[in-house]
């Protein structure tokens, strides 16, 4: 009885949208085990592919066209952004280069290209409210789609 419940709580691991603490929990009928299932979570809008850099920024793919955006964590340092820069459609970036900044209260960032490739749209969506990078950063704050140049770069 134990086993299925362990084949059951291991079948239902879900993705997640980026590395998160583990969370370590004693389902019902695992009691004597000595160890614990580590259950990871997220919302059913950060179930597809998410890269992530070592500066914050995200990217997903879809039909050769990455959208890019700032990671959960990276908004909350942030906090309440009140502008943002953002490059012209048709801009040529390689990866890691600035392609503009975010301002909040507190602080201004500069964001980096994940990928190399070429701007195809900014989310215009912003001008008007960059508090969207706070409230939905992974769906309606992203920032900019862009072609990718390699694919393959960005796979590993």
């Amino acid at each position: 009885m134990a086993l299925e419940h362990l084949w059951a709580a291991v079948f239902n691991l879900r993705n997640v949208s980026e590395p998160a603490a583990p969370c370590l929990l004693q389902p019902s009928g695992l009691q004597g085990w000595g160890g614990a299932v580590r259950l990871l979570l997220t919302s059913p809008a950060v179930l597809s592919v998410r890269k992530f850099t070592d500066k914050h920024e995200w990217v997903t793919t879809e039909n050769g066209i990455g959208t890019v955006g700032i990671s959960n964590l990276a908004q909350e340092v942030l906090g309440d952004v009140v502008y943002c820069s953002l490059p012209e459609v048709g801009t040529k970036l390689n990866k890691q280069e600035e392609f503009g900044a975010l301002e909040s209260v507190k602080a201004a960032s500069e964001l980096y290209s994940p990928l190399s490739g070429e701007v195809t749209a900014i989310n215009e969506a912003l001008e008007e409210n960059p508090g969207l990078v706070n409230k939905s950063c992974y769906e309606d704050g992203w920032l900019i789609k862009m072609t990718l140049s390699n694919l393959q770069n960005w796979m590993n």
